[in-house]
């Protein structure tokens, strides 16, 4: 019996590129300033589509995950524990941050307060931008990262450069 094995076929027409920030965001504002910045001014020249009956804006937002870091102080100002919650929207990251802090039953548990620890949290969206050469790439920003995918042309990375070297928050 004549067994055959799969082979992926490398697609060397979809490229990826990341840039690594010098400084990672300090915070939420000015990370979510920029991500609306992309989507509002669209600074890589990205061209409104249409699929099946929907109609795309140039840029859209495709996913977005926030994670928020806590640890719980007790008697004698020390860690009792620490933990972690993800949220899919930037709406949900700032209520559940509320609502962790304000758990009474689970800083019993944890016999001390929770306390968010901001400078721990991570944060990452997703857009996807369609080229004027009608394909679709992916521009990923994250809080120490920038990488854009699925580019088929340098014309989109070198967009994309040119429009960093613009942005204070990125050098």
């Amino acid at each position: 019996m004549l067994i055959t094995v799969a082979a992926f076929n490398q697609k060397t027409e979809k490229r990826s590129a990341v840039l690594y920030l010098p400084t990672p965001f300090p915070d939420i504002s000015v990370f979510t300033a920029l991500v609306q910045s992309v989507i509002m001014k669209n600074p890589f020249g990205c061209t409104p589509y249409m699929t099946g009956r929907k109609n795309h804006p140039p840029v859209e937002k495709i996913r977005e995950m926030y994670t928020a870091k806590f640890v719980y102080i007790g008697a004698g100002r020390l860690q009792t524990g620490s933990g972690s919650e993800i949220y899919d929207t930037l709406e949900g990251y700032e209520d559940g941050i509320a609502a962790v802090v304000s758990n009474t039953a689970n800083a019993l548990a944890h016999r001390g307060k929770a306390k968010h620890a901001p400078a721990a949290d991570l944060f990452s969206v997703t857009l996807q931008c369609h080229d004027p050469d009608d394909t679709l790439w992916f521009f990923s920003v994250a809080r120490d990262r920038i990488t854009i995918s699925a580019y088929k042309d340098d014309a989109a990375k070198k967009r994309v450069e040119a429009w960093a070297k613009t942005v204070p928050a990125l050098q």
